[in-house]
């Protein structure tokens, strides 16, 4: 369940230390005690500048082992404290005491100061889920209305910096183009994938906080490359030719893509290992995205490539295909949603079929592909007591072979 929060205007700051309790917050120099090296962030890690000036803040701490998990996820107990390490506000209305924070659990405080302050809310009969992920657009959400900011054009217009833009929830699209207009927003290891409703992780978590310290002048920006609308020059390179017939193996997010029948639906899979010449170069990062369109065709389904997304934003048209996947999988009245759909990405017509043949029409929006709508097809297929559904790993069945020569 989302929700959007509300704020006054007074700004984000750093609270580690006041001189009393009528001084102004100030921004604390790096303690001599703070731990700002980990053994899981390298000196190379793309969040690794953001996660050492946070840490020499005492804002964010490692673990007695000496690491960070960077990619570990962000509950919203544990935002809550990031928060109350991070912001000095008055409060802004009462407290409240949510039936699933006892008083003695460990983000109480925390908890109830980012509510008292309006950056937390919590859901219908005070209930504030502190053991809940929390997603990436409700952290820009948060922080881009605790600094009251506001876009200074239509938010589409700046949305059209994602090519995801059609998944962000209404709620969050103005504050979401506030926050980019704010170069608040750090995507790795794309910039033009935002990946909205995906579980924040500690890295992106500091990143978002230590954006919104920069953008109202509290620290030293940051230079970095995924950190969206910040002009960063790409090398320059001399052209590279991989020739047709090459094969690029691809990663995602979810175990399982369902289709149904004539089906066809955006797809943005990531380059799942660098691929370098003979010399060693890299040519084409892990993680750079093959955007595209999966479709159901004779015979199965199959991946379509049809441009290149590399992390600082530059483009490049690709003119490739996985192979034709035949597998199918068989959805029967009765059968339970949750083993259908666990770990998996539906298409539209894919949720329409499994919602209309099973009567359970409670599938996430966040599953379905593309953002479309399923309650005008269900009609479709409606009376059926089964549907066959094309079925694809997209981690094994969709690599990418190269139809012509790529030019980089």
């Amino acid at each position: 369940m989302t929700h959007q929060t509300r704020f006054s205007s007074t700004a984000l700051l750093v609270a580690v230390s006041f001189v009393s309790s009528s001084a102004l917050p100030f921004i604390s120099t790096a303690s001599v005690f703070a731990q700002t090296s980990f053994n899981d962030v390298p000196t190379n890690y793309w969040a690794q500048p953001f996660i050492q000036e946070l840490a020499a803040r005492d804002i964010i701490k490692g673990f007695p082992d000496g690491g960070f998990r960077p990619n570990d996820p962000v509950t919203r107990a544990q935002f809550a404290a990031m928060l109350s390490k991070a912001i000095n506000k008055a409060p802004v209305r009462g407290g409240v005491n949510f039936v699933d924070v006892a008083s003695n659990y460990w983000a109480a405080n925390a908890i109830q100061k980012s509510y008292t302050i309006g950056f937390m809310s919590g859901y219908p009969g005070n209930v504030f889920e502190p053991t809940q992920n929390i997603p990436r657009v409700q952290i820009l959400v948060s922080l881009a209305n605790g600094l009251n900011y506001a876009p200074s054009q239509a938010p589409e217009t700046i949305l059209q910096a994602y090519s995801d833009s059609a998944s962000i929830p209404n709620y969050a699209r103005n504050s979401v183009a506030a926050a980019t207009e704010n170069r608040m927003v750090v995507n790795y290891p794309s910039t033009v994938f935002l990946n909205p409703n995906q579980t924040a992780t500690r890295a992106e978590v500091a990143a978002f906080i230590y954006q919104a310290l920069a953008s109202s002048g509290q620290v030293t920006a940051i230079a970095s490359p995924y950190i969206v609308g910040q002009s960063v020059t790409p090398p320059v390179q001399n052209q590279v030719r991989i020739p047709a017939g090459n094969t690029i193996a691809v990663q995602y997010s979810k175990e399982k893509i369902l289709l149904g029948p004539d089906e066809k639906v955006p797809l943005s899979l990531s380059v799942a290992q660098n691929i370098s010449n003979s010399q060693g170069m890299i040519l084409i990062p892990s993680g750079t995205q093959v955007v595209g369109e999966l479709r159901t065709v004779s015979g199965g389904s199959q991946f379509f490539a049809n441009e290149l997304v590399f992390a600082n934003g530059r483009r490049i048209a690709i003119n490739g295909t996985s192979r034709v996947v035949t597998t199918t999988e068989k959805v029967d009245k009765g059968l339970s949603v949750g083993k259908i759909v666990q770990n998996a990405a539906l298409g539209a017509a894919a949720a329409a079929a499994i919602a209309a043949v099973t009567g359970d029409r409670a599938l996430a929006t966040e599953e379905i592909l593309g953002g479309a709508g399923i309650s005008t097809l269900i009609g479709l297929f409606l009376g059926r007591d089964s549907v066959t559904l094309s079925s694809v790993n997209p981690n094994t069945d969709l690599a990418v072979t190269l139809n012509s020569d790529l030019l980089l």
